[in-house]
Parts: C-alpha cells; structure tokens; sequence
C-alpha cells in the first residue's frame, strides 16, 4: 500500500516541526524514502526533546535510580517504592511550563491532570500533590495575571478530582519573567502485587482506546514544549491542551475498577504527543508492532486529519491493551462511568507502527527506531565555574530586627496562605500537615500507624552560582524537610528546568546540577525513581534561572511521634542542631544578601553530605523517641528567619542569644547547610546533650522560647504580632494591586 502525502515536505516544514537538518536526514536514512505528513508529525512528536530526553538522557543515566525498596524506577509512568505490608507509593514530578505561560489556568490545570493520569495508570488511588511555581518579577506586568491564573487553575482541576494539595513551592524573580515554571507532583497508594505497566505483551490483541474524545486541543504540544519562546508567543495558544477534572475523576475509578477484573495487559497515559507516543512506547517495550485504525478514534471535532489525531493532546485519555475474553466486561465498566471504549487497533509481530485513516495508510515506520533511535546528544559544555567568594570582611551590616522583619514580609519569603488556601488541602480526610510547614504528611488509609511526608525543594540562585553544589543542595534540602517531620526519606523524583542545551554554558549548569544530584542522592540513599527535563526555558535568548526541582517521599511508621515547625510551649530550650562553630557563617547567595542588600554575589553555600546525614539522622532519632516538641529545617534565611517562622506559627514568641565574639549578621542570617532549629522541654535537654556529644554532632543551646516577642541578640524586640501582620500581607496586597514590590 502506498503511504497516503497530504503535504510536500519543504525544508520551512520540516523547521516549523522542531526537527534540524540533519535529523531529517537521519529520518530519510531511517525509512528510505521521504515520510508523509503525518509521519513528520510522528518523527516530531518522538524526537523533540520533551519526549526523548536526547540532550539529557547521556547524564540521566548516571543517577541512582535503585535501591531495596525501589520496585520500579524511571522509564514507566511513574515511579514505585515499597511502603512495607504489601503498601506501595507511586510518585512522579512533570513540568507544564510553555502552557502555562501561554495559557495560564488551562496549562496548570492540564499539568495536575498529566501528572495524575501518570499516577493512576499503575493502578494507584492518588492520596497527594504538590506544585513547584516559579514567576517572574512582581513588578512585571503579566505577574500577577499569571499567578492568578495557575493558581486558580491547580485549585480548579486539584479540587475537582479530589486529590489534597500538600505542599509545594512559589517564588518569584526577574528571571522567570518571560518563562515561568509550573512542576506538578502527585503520589498515590496501591498494593505491590496490582502494579500495571505499560509494555505490551501478546500478538493480535486488541488495542483500546478509553476516557474522552480526540480533539485538535494541544495539537503540537510537546513540539512547542522543546523550542524557546520569542514575540510569536500568542500565535501558540492553540498547543496548550483544555482539561476536565470531572472526566478525569471518572477515568480513575473506570481504570481501578478494569484493574480488578484480569483485563488489563498495559496501559499508557495519552500524555506529551497523546496518541502517538502512547502507542508507540507500549508496543516497542513490548517488542511488538501496533496498528491503528483512525477511524475509531471516538472524535469531538468534523474532519480531522490523521496528522490532528496522532499528535492532538486532549485530555482524559489512555491507551490500553486488553485480555480479548474480557472486551466487554472492559466495556460495561467504561459505559457505566459514561466514557469513551472503543477498539482502535492491535498488536502485531512485524516491530511496525501502521496508521490507517479512511482507507489509506498514512504512517509505516519501524516502531523501535522511533524511540531507540532518536538522536542523542553529548552536547559540548564548559568547565564548572563557581563564584568568587566574599572578600574578606565583606560583610554588609544592617539593624537586625529591621532585617528580619523585611525579610518576613518580602516577596519570596512572605507567607504563601494566600496560594494554598485556594486548594483543598483536607480533601480525603488524610492530611496530618498542611502547606506551610517542612513537609505535607499524609496518612496511609487502612493503616493504624503509618504516613507519608513529602516535599519539593530546589534553591535556583545557588543552582546559577555553583550547579554542582546547587544540585546537592536541592537533594540535601528535600531530604532535611522530610526528616524534619520525623520520616524516612525512601526516594526522590527530579524535574530539571534549565535553557537552552545547545548553549555549552547551560548545558553545563545541567550536567553540573546532575552530577551533584547523583552525589547526593548516593550519600543519602535517596535514589530518583521517576523525573522530567524541561529545556529550552528562555525567551528572545533570556534564560530562567537553571532550576532542578527534587520532589521526594518519606515514611513514617508511627504518624503520632510527627514533629511540626511551630513552638509547643512557654520554658523550651532552643537547640541549633548541626551548627557549626559560631552558629552561622555562610552569606554567599544569601536571601539578606539579596533581599536586604540588593546583592547576589558569592558562592554557593557546601553541603558537605555525610554531616547532613549524620545531623538528620540524630534528629529523626530524637524525633521518633518523643525528645522533641518542634523542629525546623534551617536553611534560606538561616537561624533568624526559622526561629520567626517557628515563633509565627505557634504564637509563641523566643529569645536566641548572640555568640560572644562573632558578628550577629552572619551568626542570624548564615545559611550554612545541615542544620535543625529543635526544641526540647527542660528536663530532656541534659539527655539530648549526651545523646549529640555521643553521636559527634553539635547541639548548641542557643535560647528558649516564651512571651509574645522575638528577640534575637542584643536586636529590638520584635512583637509576634507585628511579624505575623507582615509575612501575611504581602501576597494578600499584591495580588490586590496594592503591592508592587521588584522581587528581591
């Protein structure tokens, strides 16, 4: 049969598709003749680099992706990681950051959706999500349009499905202006022995198609993910994808439901490049050809082409091959929940990927060579430079009560109430910690004892000034978060945002960043099971911030003995657990620095990785013996700005000596790495002592909380109250038009 060309490829075409010469070459090398329309649409879709990884996936395979209770690690559509009796928790971390500058609610509300399908599609009940935002400068005129629009959009498709938004991140910063990021998390529950994946398996079985209809929403979706912006944004609204919460919801419980009965052989999210890279993926895992059939394709939309359906991005919908003695037990469920069943192919023996559409064959390729063979890149890069560090004596000086309480109402380190409040955070009754502490905890229903923390954590401006360190830190931090409510970090997912790779400069900021990612998450038995790269974040040449966004998991055997941020009682002793001599030192890169003093220079604070382990696991100890009342990650802002949030968050107000002899800026705002604000009542604190000298890490007394005010020092007093109004009014007033602050 001969292949059906609606289209001749021209050189612009083949441009317009994101694919360079010399791949097209590659292609015509490949299949030894010119491809149709629509298998240039196809070649696109397979090689862009959202979907093949082909500038990162040389340095991806460095990093730790195993481990005891790793079941199943990256390459499926989630990660899943043994929770003990027989419980597994799937978790993943995807970017939807191109939609959602374009089109700010649809693009986050479709990358919640995205990241939950990649959930369910195991077989999990999602139980938590999480966001990481990154937005430009406040300043900047489609901020606040923008933060409006991605927030409403998390909270409208979040709350729909029904799934509590725990935790995350929001940030803001000039550089982000014309690319901001949205990375979406999820995670969900089900049992080790009822994992589905998506490699098919079986000759003449049928291939089904399942969820909502195909339109021409998102056509060219992943394409525009891999290209940097320029003035033409606008011209790209049509690629952002349209989403229904509702529908999805009655996804879930079909698919859950299907995945009782024996039916199901594999299943794939229709995800980046919807149909295409679905069917291509579950044949070629399985070492099989598929044959679709587009005319069965259930559509929304009059006379689309076979191009528009393969590579349309719509919402809600799987892939799926199924047991033939269950097609209509399969069905029955489907028509139950009031969703499209329809039979759109089969897999075959030949390792081919055939596309029919009225009565032609527009694709014929071989199915393997549109994965294993897409172009991979050793892309050059530079040697690792850091920044110099601080001159000696450079330390600029400032009132510290003033410093502290413009730091606590400034625009990155101001309360994100305004944000979480706008998504259910309680649905499901599960939720233990709610956003605004270290980690979101939720507890593992069915279980009397046992819950799961997570967070997401990535420090950009550390990234920029050493991505090796930067890297280490993103991982070090996450882990603290978790231990700092008393978990077990069990294993990361990673989402690497960074420019544009065929500059060697940012290509060195990613391998940089993965290489200490890998050395972090080796040090810390931390591997990463699941991940996303988004490149070619930039706008007319302007790069974002390089930003590797770690997402991780934790468990807690026992969720009675969690630890919490906020101060338990008046008389406590403060502990500095894991300072180093003098308390604080590091001011390289520091929020004072920056927001204080307009400067981001110096280096990236060390993590130096086996005293992070070491401080973390002594307080994980103290926490899950009952020997502490709060504990507090200590990092961005350092001991003055974790002390606040701990006073802010109780009511509860602290007296933190100086140390004799040393500087207070330093000893207060340092953000030296490894280090837990604890606090212990009176009568523990002699064993917590003997416990830390026993272990060799530092535990230095460094005050007690009680009364209504911080005082930190020889500084002002500064009454709680006072401190409150501040961290809670910046967001309110911003996004009222009463703020217009430049992020500091």
């Amino acid at each position: 049969m001969t292949i059906s060309n609606t289209r001749p490829i021209t050189p612009e075409l083949i441009a317009s598709h994101g694919l360079k010469p010399d791949e097209y070459q590659r292609i015509l090398d490949l299949i030894g003749r010119e491809p149709s329309f629509t298998e240039l649409g196809i070649f696109s879709a397979m090689w862009n680099e959202h979907c093949s990884y082909k500038s990162s996936k040389k340095w991806l395979r460095t990093l730790p992706t195993t481990g005891p209770r790793v079941i199943q690690g990256p390459g499926e559509n989630a990660g899943v990681v043994d929770i003990d009796d027989g419980d597994v928790v799937v978790f993943k971390m995807e970017s939807h950051n191109h939609p959602s500058y374009i089109e700010p609610y649809q693009g986050a509300a479709t990358g919640v959706g995205g990241i939950l399908r990649d959930v369910f599609t195991m077989g999990a009940r999602p139980i938590a999500a999480m966001n990481a935002l990154r937005f430009g400068s406040p300043d900047h005129p489609k901020t606040r349009h923008l933060v409006s629009g991605v927030v409403a959009g998390v909270g409208g498709y979040g709350n729909s499905f029904g799934v509590p938004t725990v935790g995350g991140e929001v940030e803001f910063d000039a550089r982000y202006n014309g690319n901001i990021l949205v990375n979406a998390f999820a995670a969900g529950l089900a049992k080790s022995d009822a994992i589905f994946l998506s490699e098919a398996k079986g000759v003449g079985l049928p291939v089904v198609y399942l969820g909502a209809k195909t339109g021409r929403d998102g056509v060219g979706g992943a394409t525009m993910a891999s290209a940097e912006f320029d003035e033409s944004i606008e011209e790209k609204r049509p690629t952002v994808q349209v989403g229904d919460p509702f529908t999805e919801k009655c996804l879930l419980e079909a698919c859950l439901e299907l995945m009782k009965t024996g039916a199901v052989i594999a299943i794939q999210d229709m995800g980046a490049a919807g149909l295409t890279c679905s069917a291509v993926e579950m044949g070629a895992k399985g070492d099989l050809g598929i044959e679709l059939e587009l005319d069965k394709v259930p559509v929304r939309e009059e006379r689309m082409t076979a191009y528009e359906m393969m590579l349309s991005e719509s919402q809600e919908r799987m892939l799926m091959v199924l047991e033939p003695a269950k097609e209509e037990i399969a069905k029955a469920i489907f028509v139950k929940w009031g969703l499209d069943f329809a039979i759109v192919g089969k897999t075959t023996d030949d390792l081919r990927f055939r596309v029919l559409h009225q009565g032609e064959e527009v694709a014929n390729l071989p199915i393997k060579d549109l994965g294993d063979q897409a172009p991979e890149y050793d892309r050059p890069w530079t040697p690792a430079t850091a920044a110099a560090p601080l001159a000696a004596g450079d330390v600029p000086q400032a009132n510290v009560a003033d410093a502290v309480l413009a730091l606590v109402g400034s625009a990155n380190n101001s309360s994100r109430r305004w944000v979480y409040e706008q998504y259910d955070t309680l649905i499901q009754g599960n939720s233990l910690q709610l956003p605004g502490g270290d980690a979101g905890v939720v507890r593992v229903e069915g279980h009397p004892t046992k819950a799961l923390a997570f967070s997401s954590d990535v420090t950009p401006r550390y990234v920029e000034a050493d991505p090796f360190e930067g890297g280490k830190q993103a991982v070090a931090e996450c882990w603290r978060n978790i231990t700092a409510t008393g978990a077990l970090p069990l294993a990361a997912t990673d989402n690497l945002n960074f420019g544009n790779p065929e500059r060697p400069e940012i290509m060195s900021q990613l391998v940089h960043a993965i290489k200490g990612i890998g050395e972090a998450c080796r040090a810390l038995d931390f591997p990463i099971v699941s991940g996303n790269v988004s490149l070619y974040n930039e706008t007319n040449g302007q790069g974002i911030l390089p930003t590797p966004t770690i997402g991780g998991v934790g468990l807690l055997g026992d969720w009675s003995q969690m630890a919490r941020i906020r101060f338990a009682a008046e008389g406590e002793t403060i502990l500095l657990v894991g300072a180093p001599e003098g308390l604080g030192t590091h001011l390289g890169q520091s929020v004072y620095l920056r927001d204080i003093h307009g400067r981001t220079d110096g280096p990236a604070p060390h993590v130096d990785l086996a005293h992070e382990r070491k401080t973390g696991d002594f307080v994980r100890g103290l926490i899950t013996d009952g020997l502490t009342t709060a504990v507090h990650d200590c990092s961005s802002g350092g001991l003055a700005l974790a002390v606040a949030e701990m006073a802010m968050a109780s009511g509860i107000g602290a007296k933190v000596s100086a140390v004799a002899g040393h500087d207070p800026i330093p000893v207060f705002f340092g953000e030296d790495q490894g280090r837990y604000v604890v606090t212990v009542k009176p009568e523990h604190a002699a064993l917590v002592a003997e416990r830390a000298q026993a272990a060799g890490v530092a535990a230095p007394s460094i005050g007690s909380t009680g009364g209504t005010e911080l005082v930190l020092g020889t500084a002002k007093p500064l009454a709680i109250l006072q401190l409150r109004s501040a961290h809670e009014s910046w967001f309110p007033d911003f996004m009222d038009g009463e703020t217009l602050i430049a992020a500091e």
